[in-house]
């Protein structure tokens, strides 16, 4: 294994006995009744020796004797296999306790993480991560509890009974142990790589399926069936070859430590039967109790190896597993708001935008030197081409991404000295791309004012001109509807999310295509509803339909990330320039 592997490898270990950390006395009791359950299982071999000794050494045979040993004996395996059952019952408390810490690590570092890094990491692999991957760790980990302590034990006791019986068979077993460690270290060198091209191409695959499954319309409507399957194909056959060599490797170890355990037992039986032929008649003979209980032994002595070189397979494909997720947890977090960082009380709405520059990555320049006033209650439009800017800016004034240069100041506090979310709170955002929660109607439109009454909602719901749909839904406000709107058609979840702001009335709007999926009809009612709510709130609006934007205070036209245009409907017509072609091209008839 190269150096960088163990380095990773031990770097994820030490990862894993950190979650173990809190839970320790679960993890030493685990310990402790393992090593009884080995106390108890390997007392058991004494026992049956005795009575073979009783049958075979003397004439007559003491059936009494024999009766209580085999009680004993009885006693003994009820009370192993009683430990037994408490031991994994610990394990498992153990094993998904630190997998509910994790997924719980990852999920609150999701929150936090910038949306740079949602952007540009597919949700079917972010979800395979969270999910899949953490499976997977979970099975290794119990396995690790269940089979390596024990194993470990159960070595390390049966070798001091084998020693107290009889030390030089004791030792042969010793001298042919060594080949299981060559075998289970030739296997854990191969399948690491392995399991980890194989945890990796599976969230590759589940990443596809997201994606295919979420647009199956667009595909059918492009007959894009055909190149679906071609590419899922690819990734499955991908997968299907990492995971064969992985399982290979994995699978050939089993076999390989049974037959080194096979050679050892043979050893032990030919030399104990060579020691009990030899001492026959001797003042201290080597009984056939003794080498039963001996061969017993040895057959225990070897199991834990078949045992361990299997953990330590599952440990990899685990190891791989969890690296994974570590290193989704390790991702570093947005930066976070200052100490000092003040909160945005009783916003008036005046904005101002210093020589800004930014870009998604520095190769491929978008907004540069951008500057802009914007005084409160003034309503701002933002037009241009496609790839222009729009959004971007959007992006930066709610602080999803921080600017590279120059600044954005609100009521002239420069944003990043500003808490996120008392900005955020101070923004009412209406997107063309619209979002709903699973749950009920009434929980997605108070997502922004969870206190509001029951009136304050229908108030909302009668402004954005939604009310009239959801009364006709089987339960009305209580409907329960899917993941993203279930069957709510795109304008009836846009009127939804329209519905929020109306609830809420935050001091600034942004409206990025908000009336894009509305009939016209509605869509009239809902401008004039917007313009009652747009009164004396700073107000974005990033349009394509110019005809909604007329009646801006302050019109913006983008090219390049550039702001070449400003100035209202009247005055950009005058100027006969960028915007009078956008605006003619509309409107050519």
């Amino acid at each position: 294994m190269s150096k960088a592997k163990q380095k990773a490898e031990r770097g994820t270990l030490k990862k894993v006995l950190q979650y173990l950390r809190p839970y320790w006395a679960l993890v030493a009791m685990s310990i402790l009744l393992s090593a009884v359950t080995v106390a108890l299982t390997l007392y058991v071999p004494v026992l049956i020796g005795k009575a073979i000794d009783m049958i075979v050494g003397k004439g007559n045979v003491q059936l009494e004797a024999i009766v209580k040993l085999m009680l004993k004996v009885g006693v003994m395996v009820a009370a192993t296999g009683a430990v037994q059952w408490v031991v994994n019952s610990i394990n498992n408390r153990i094993t998904y306790q630190v997998v509910r810490d994790v997924r719980a690590q990852a999920f609150r570092r999701l929150q936090i993480l910038p949306l740079s890094y949602i952007d540009s990491h597919p949700a079917g692999e972010i979800v395979s991560r969270v999910i899949a991957d953490v499976d997977q760790f979970a099975d290794g980990l119990l396995l690790g509890f269940t089979q390596m302590f024990t194993g470990v034990v159960t070595i390390l006791g049966t070798l001091i009974f084998m020693l107290s019986i009889r030390p030089a068979i004791a030792l042969l077993v010793v001298v042919l142990t060594p080949l299981s460690f060559v075998v289970a270290r030739f296997v854990a060198t191969h399948t690491y790589s392995m399991f980890k091209v194989q945890s990796e191409t599976r969230g590759e695959q589940t990443a596809f399926m997201d994606e295919m499954i979420g647009n199956q319309k667009v595909v059918k409507a492009f007959g894009h069936e055909q190149q679906n399957m071609e590419r899922f194909d690819e990734i499955n056959e991908r997968l299907e070859k990492c995971s064969l060599k992985a399982i290979f490797f994995s699978s050939i170890t089993n076999p390989c430590t049974r037959f080194v355990n096979s050679v050892v037992y043979a050893a032990v039986a030919l030399g104990g039967a060579l020691v009990c032929v030899a001492t026959a008649g001797t003042a201290a003979p080597f009984t056939v109790g003794s080498l039963s209980a001996l061969l017993s032994y040895a057959n225990q002595y070897t199991k834990p190896f078949n045992e361990i070189s299997g953990v330590i397979t599952e440990l990899q494909n685990a190891l791989a597993c969890a690296s994974r997720i570590f290193r989704l947890i390790a991702e570093e977090p947005q930066t976070p708001d200052d100490p000092d960082a003040r909160t945005l009380e009783n916003a008036k709405g005046q904005v101002h935008l210093e020589h800004v520059s930014f870009s998604y990555v520095p190769e491929k320049k978008l907004l540069e030197n951008l500057n802009l006033t914007v005084q409160p209650g003034q309503h701002v439009a933002i037009v241009g081409p496609t790839g222009c800017g729009k959004t971007t800016l959007i992006n930066l004034l709610m602080r999803f991404y921080d600017v590279n240069r120059g600044a954005i100041l609100v009521d002239g506090t420069d944003i990043r000295q500003m808490k996120r979310r008392s900005l955020r709170a101070a923004f009412g955002m209406v997107l063309q791309e619209t979002w709903l929660k699973a749950g009920t109607i009434r929980e997605n439109i108070v997502m922004g004012k969870p206190d509001a009454t029951d009136e304050e909602v229908i108030a909302a719901a009668k402004a954005s001109h939604a009310h009239s749909f959801i009364k006709r839904l089987p339960q009305g406000y209580d409907t329960v509807i899917g993941e993203d709107g279930g069957s709510l058609s795109q304008g009836q979840k846009q009127l939804l999310c329209i519905t929020r702001i109306m609830l809420c009335l935050p001091p600034m709007l942004i409206l990025d295509e908000a009336t894009s999926s509305i009939d016209t009809r509605t869509e009239l009612r809902i401008q004039k509803a917007f313009a009652t709510m747009m009164q004396g709130r700073t107000t974005f609006i990033v349009a394509h339909r110019l005809s909604t934007i007329r009646e801006a205070d302050v019109i913006l036209v983008m090219r390049d990330g550039n702001i070449i245009e400003q100035g209202n409907h009247e005055e950009l017509l005058k100027k006969n320039g960028f915007y009078a072609r956008l605006y003619n091209s509309q409107f050519a008839a």
